[in-house]
């Protein structure tokens, strides 16, 4: 065997069980993160962040989206409330 396996199968096996309830942690954590700025940047009208393998080694992969102006989200608002009361 060679060392790198070695050392693999030892940090895998001799590791507490405390760090691998932090490192738990610390995935939700960065799922949280991640919602959370996709959310932010929804409502700023840009598309959200993926974080596919691509995007963990380096860059981070965004689509191209259209920018919306104030006066199309307000004209969208508009007839989206026109529509819910409507309904009612």
């Amino acid at each position: 065997m060679s060392w790198e396996l070695i050392s693999t199968w030892l940090s895998r096996h001799l590791r507490s069980r405390y760090v691998l309830s932090l490192e738990a942690d610390l995935e939700r954590l960065r799922a949280e993160n991640r919602a959370l700025v996709n959310s932010l940047l929804g409502t700023a009208g840009f598309p959200p962040i993926s974080m596919d393998e691509d995007a963990r080694r380096g860059g981070v992969a965004m689509t191209a989206v259209r920018r919306r102006t104030w006066t199309q989200i307000a004209r969208e608002r508009e007839l989206a409330a026109g529509k819910g009361a409507g309904e009612k």
